[in-house]
């Protein structure tokens, strides 16, 4: 939930060019992320709400990261296009597959009602990959004016 809230902030200091600040925002989103994950399977703690949650998290970090680092002029706009337009892609995907495995009566009051579990999201090595590279990207674009690196695209 942290990322989520933590998100728009993050994007705020990215387009007031407070670049460390947001790059330290995102190490620590980063390694509570990873130690929620760890926590979750060696407990197995792992829900449903959670696993549409973390995904959720990670899509509006990234969306607000690559939109601010776009804004910024340190992304190009046409990455940011493809990132942004894939995970919105994703995004209609997931609502379209909740409802069309929700049990009936299909209702909107049903369809946000996390107790009626209809599919679980499991993530696929590849999609974890992803996540991996473009965390990768957003941290090492971030990073650049940081630690004074040219970024010539």
């Amino acid at each position: 939930m942290a990322r989520i809230l933590s998100a728009p902030y993050i994007g705020y200091l990215i387009v007031q060019q407070d670049y460390g600040l947001a790059l330290a925002g995102c190490v620590v989103l980063g390694l509570t992320d990873a130690l929620d994950g760890y926590i979750a399977r060696k407990y197995s703690m792992q829900s449903f709400v959670g696993s549409i949650i973390d995904p959720a998290a990670d899509k509006a970090l990234m969306t607000t990261l690559t939109l601010a680092l776009a804004y910024g002029g340190l992304l190009p706009t046409t990455l940011a296009v493809v990132i942004v337009g894939r995970d919105v892609a994703l995004s209609f995907a997931a609502f379209f597959i909740r409802w069309a495995t929700l049990p009936g009566p299909k209702t909107l009051k049903r369809y946000f009602d996390l107790s009626i579990p209809s599919v679980e999201v499991r993530p696929t090595v590849i999609s974890k990959w992803n996540t991996a590279l473009q965390l990768s990207l957003m941290g090492a674009t971030l990073a650049s004016p940081v630690f004074g690196i040219p970024a010539d695209f």
